[in-house]
């Protein structure tokens, strides 16, 4: 009986030292998993310290490589740091492993084996991110993501080797581009341009930056030669784009400029600063450049206005040593000429103009496609400013057998004027009306043009030609492409102006310019640049004096001359336009960018009506070749005053 209970006390001492013996392994296997825990927290750090964080950058869409923001200085050539990485790779992991041994003694192999092939894992994954950086130096394909070369170190470590993408065909490298990018990335390597001024642009970036992390920079303690050096950098640069718009006028040291802002933006982005102060600097200077912005606006809006009324430099010049020139020579008029001024049986052309070159370019044009220039008569109406500087351009030009006429319209003397109100010239006038078309629905877009109307002084024509019975006016914004002859043979039909009509827009959508006036608001409106003017016609009418006595009523009522030349002349003509064929003129080179050219081709008459003047550097340069290529470049005072139109 005591063999028997003490055999079942040793029984249960043995089975209670055997839980407590499994109570303690379990503990101390909890003690390893906390201090191999605690020791991997240990080796991250050291592992970065290690230099190993350089392969975690994430591989992204292939764009310029700009230097780390913790190095602060240069850049550095990423073939040269792969290449190192690899052949140091060997060395860092045997270095972990020594120091995981030392510092570790007791812990278990299985997390050992775990930890060696997570950074082996690592290794390979930051070797193919480093192969996705371009190599400094070298061309970068565009759209593609560069691989690295084959060499033994990645053999090694397991990386796919992949060819290039810029060894491939081309079609599957157009495939590979809309395949990650979209079809966006197509569309821009069929319109890829050239960017100009880039370094202007890029100086513009570095001033942005450098003005935002200033601030920051300049409260940190102990940084004050950083802080100066971002000043002084500042101030190079914005004295720099003061004087220079275009990378042609930067000076030759601007890449050693551009070098050390480089520097100094990188080495304020190492410091660590408040992401707030920089965001609201960021915004302070968004403000600011968004009231340059519209200040620009506003001044680039004035300066185009005064650009397209006013008279360039080189025009003024050309006039003004024509007219030098003329009372430094002697110029004697060919008196036999006279008889065809007046000549009734020829063909007799008006220009209004006091531009020496666009009256030139007219009558240019207009001889060189004549069937026979022998019978053309131009009478040229100036003012007396530029009146000297005409006769003598058309004395030194011939246009074939055409006769130039040139006529000073404040020395005219003329029957119906009294002497107390001096004559002066007036160019037709243009008007920027806005509209919709009458057969477009209302939520159609609207829209513009420029309607050319008669002058004050075109209602003067039938008393500056008495003799005359047909003219056809011209404006000295137009170019001729076909012959005209056949515009005298026109049945007018009791018509007095034979014009080109646009019935796009009636005479009822201009009623906040024509008032309440009897008018047919049906009949369509019409312009000038091509018209051809029955004088007989114009004379049983007496048109000039019904013209005048609209000017007299809407004088009282309307402030702005223009438009009561727009109101009296369109009242005048009510009823007598005759509606030349649009084929015989093309309006809208000089404010519409989306003509057609066939049918710029096909048009007898381009009429340039608009802002923007084929002489002008404003005009738009698709149309100026037609205007261009009928200029005289051979005369000595173009290349005098620098007129290379």
């Amino acid at each position: 009986m005591k063999g028997g209970a003490a055999w079942a006390g040793a029984g249960s001492g043995a089975s209670s030292y055997g839980l407590g013996y499994g109570v303690k392994r379990r503990w101390r296997g909890l003690v390893i998993g906390v201090l191999g825990l605690v020791i991997l927290s240990m080796l991250v750090p050291l592992a970065f310290l290690l230099g190993l964080h350089n392969g975690f950058r994430p591989a992204g869409y292939l764009s310029e490589q700009q230097t780390s923001a913790s190095t602060g200085f240069g850049e550095y050539d990423h073939y040269h740091v792969r290449k190192t990485w690899n052949e140091s790779e060997g060395d860092q992991s045997i270095h972990v492993r020594e120091l995981i041994r030392k510092l570790g003694p007791t812990l278990p192999k299985d997390v050992l084996r775990d930890f060696t092939i997570e950074a082996k894992n690592k290794t390979i994954g930051r070797g193919s991110m480093n192969d996705s950086q371009p190599k400094e130096g070298f061309p970068v394909p565009p759209h593609s993501i560069l691989q690295s070369p084959p060499s033994a170190n990645n053999a090694k470590v397991g990386a796919a080797v992949e060819v290039p993408l810029y060894t491939k065909d081309v079609h599957e490298v157009g495939k590979l581009c809309e395949f990650k990018f979209g079809s966006y990335c197509l569309w821009r390597q069929e319109h890829k341009e050239d960017m100009k001024d880039s370094i202007v642009k890029k100086l513009k970036d570095q001033l942005f930056v450098a003005r935002a992390y200033y601030p920051s920079i300049a409260k940190l303690p102990r940084q004050d030669r950083l802080s100066r050096e971002l000043k002084q950098n500042i101030q190079e640069l914005e004295r720099v784009l003061s004087e220079s718009s275009t990378d042609a006028d930067l000076p030759p040291q601007i890449a050693k400029k551009l070098q050390r802002m480089d520097a100094a933006i990188a080495k304020a982005k190492s410091f660590p600063v408040e992401c707030s102060n920089v965001d609201k600097k960021l915004r302070q200077i968004y403000d600011m450049t968004e009231d340059e912005a519209n200040f620009h606006m506003k001044q680039s809006a004035f300066l185009y206005q005064l650009a397209v009324q006013t008279m360039p430099k080189s025009l003024h010049c050309l006039s003004m040593r024509l007219t030098v020139e003329y009372f430094r020579s002697s110029n004697d008029m060919d008196l036999s000429l006279a008889e065809k001024y007046i000549d009734p049986t020829l063909l007799h052309y008006v220009i209004f103009s006091n531009n020496v070159l666009a009256s030139s370019v007219v009558i240019n044009s207009t001889v060189m496609h004549a069937k026979e220039s022998r019978n053309q008569v131009f009478h040229v109406l100036t003012d007396g400013q530029n009146y000297y500087a005409m006769k003598l351009w058309f004395l030194r030009h011939t246009y074939k057998e055409a006769t130039v006429q040139v006529l000073n319209i404040e020395h005219l003397k003329l029957d119906n004027n009294s002497k107390a109100t001096p004559l002066y010239l007036s160019l037709p006038e243009e008007f920027r009306i806005s509209f919709h078309n009458v057969d477009s629905p209302p939520m159609a877009p609207i829209r513009m043009e420029y309607l050319s109307i008669f002058s004050h002084s075109h209602y003067l024509l039938p008393e500056i030609f008495r003799n005359l019975k047909k003219v056809v006016v011209l404006d000295d914004d137009v170019i001729v492409q076909q012959d005209l002859s056949a515009l005298w043979s026109l049945n007018m039909a009791g018509k007095v102006n034979g014009a080109v009509q646009f019935c796009s827009l009636r005479l009822g959508q201009l009623k906040k310019y024509l008032g309440e006036n009897s008018y047919e608001k049906k009949s369509c409106a019409w312009m000038s640049g091509l018209n051809v003017i029955d004088l007989a016609r114009w004379r049983e009418l007496d048109l000039t004096e019904t013209y005048q006595k609209f000017v007299h009523e809407l004088t009282m009522h309307e402030g702005s001359i223009e438009a009561v030349a727009l109101h009296a002349s369109l009242l005048s003509f009510q009823d007598l336009i005759y509606a030349l064929d649009g084929a015989w003129a093309l309006s809208g080179l000089g404010h519409d960018y989306g003509i057609d050219i066939q049918a710029i081709s096909k048009a007898a008459v381009l009429h340039y009506n608009g802002n923007m003047k084929p002489w002008l550097e404003l005009g738009i340069p698709k149309y100026r070749g037609y205007w261009r290529k009928y200029l005289n470049r051979e005369d000595q005072f173009l290349s005098q005053c620098n007129i290379n139109s």
